[in-house]
């Protein structure tokens, strides 16, 4: 049976994110695959992001009030895209979502309210005999085109389906579509900052590429053993929340190294797409000895190691494999101590084996970081922002 796929979230101006917490928990420890959007988003973001993962329903959790004009908007943009009643609604907020409230609701869209005191055994329950049949497929060729329609073939990618819907140009009787997508993967540690670090080069995208040109980005999380996983890289996302940013998120169920067994197919459909001026791939935090990037597994155009400056000795440094891969090492978080002798020790590391990678340091934290501006320039043609000019921008500091 595939795997539930829901999104969770928390409306603006709600801070009180430890409820949804420990439901994703639950949920995850029963085999559903949760993409965990974060506190305080809003009603727009909550459909993109719906759009983007082809998530069965929506739970949002709030405590705030406003819940039933909130809801009732998330409903509204899901029918505006062609989302809804596909995409079910569910929710609750303790006491401050009453019966009526939720009658209300009900009458406005809404596929079910949780009251307080409900065990989470009535609320999974719940999901999995109300969402785990339902059955996603094609979308007709009106969608072609759409991200709508691309996020549908990535689902029928993930479970294995034999054969994809065809391309937008494929399905209207056109040529194939050529690759004009930049592939660029990064790798590296858990906690060594991959998802700020890839949401800083998604800003300096947005500013320096025309309006009409999109970046997309695959990412990667582990899934539980024998269960669902927690899909979290949007939690901390700012940038990628853009209209201009496809973001899909995949599980690796039970394989090693880093990926899911469909990133493959998934990057293959993403390119052939033609959407997509550059493609990010991250995976999940890998250890001594995965090499995700390269011809066994998956081609990318550049690949890119990202480590924190306590990786531990140099006789660690000398088991990490993917350093003598990579086409360009960061060394992020370089505000923290021994970063600089991190650099050292790395630069000695990769000077005898001549395959002239580039070395950077990078604060992802510090908006306007210059070693960040140096690896977009790597990256990315040599392209660079106009926002190394914005005081305030690079006045500014995100949270460790």
């Amino acid at each position: 049976m595939p795997a539930i796929r829901i999104l969770t979230a928390v409306p603006i101006c709600d801070g009180h994110d430890s409820a949804i917490n420990t439901i994703n928990l639950e949920f995850i420890r029963h085999g559903i695959e949760v993409i965990y959007l974060g506190y305080n988003r809003s009603a727009k973001e909550m459909a993109r992001a719906a759009l983007q993962e082809d998530v069965v329903a929506i739970g949002i959790s709030t405590y705030n009030g406003g819940h039933i004009e909130f809801f009732e908007e998330v409903v509204d943009r899901l029918h505006k895209l062609r989302l809804a009643p596909i995409i079910k609604i569910f929710g609750g907020g303790g006491g401050t979502i009453t019966r009526e409230d939720a009658a209300i609701m009900y009458g406005r869209g809404v596929d079910r309210i949780f009251f307080a005191g409900t065990p989470l055994t009535e609320m999974l329950a719940y999901v999995r005999a109300g969402y785990s049949e339902v059955e996603q497929r094609p979308y007709d060729t009106s969608f072609a085109g759409t991200d709508q329609f691309l996020a549908r073939q990535l689902t029928l990618a993930e479970r294995g389906a034999g054969t994809l819907p065809k391309a937008p140009e494929e399905a209207h009787g056109g040529a194939k579509p050529r690759r004009n997508s930049k592939v660029i993967g990064l790798t590296g540690p858990g906690g060594a900052g991959k998802t700020t670090l890839i949401d800083e080069l998604v800003y300096r995208f947005l500013r320096s590429y025309p309006e009409n040109q999109r970046v997309a980005i695959l990412s990667h999380d582990p899934s539980l053993v024998g269960s669902g996983a927690l899909l979290g890289d949007r939690a901390t996302m700012i940038y990628s929340q853009h209209d201009r940013v496809f973001m899909r998120s995949l599980a690796t169920r039970g394989q090693a190294g880093g990926v899911s067994p469909s990133t493959g197919r998934c990057l293959e459909i993403l390119v052939k797409s033609a959407l997509f001026e550059v493609i990010l791939v991250e995976t999940v935090g890998t250890g001594q000895e995965a090499i995700p990037f390269g011809i066994e597994t998956l081609a990318v155009d550049k690949a890119v190691l990202v480590m924190p400056p306590d990786y531990g000795s140099r006789l660690q440094l000398q088991k990490i494999a993917m350093i003598d891969a990579a086409d360009a090492i960061v060394v992020n978080k370089s505000d923290l101590h021994g970063s600089r002798t991190a650099v050292a020790e790395i630069e000695y590391r990769i000077r005898t084996n001549q395959k002239g990678q580039t070395l950077l340091r990078t604060q992802a934290t510090r908006h306007g970081d210059t070693g960040v501006d140096q690896l977009f320039a790597l990256l990315f043609d040599g392209k660079r922002g106009s926002h190394e000019s914005e005081a305030a921008h690079a006045a500014g500091a995100r949270e460790a």
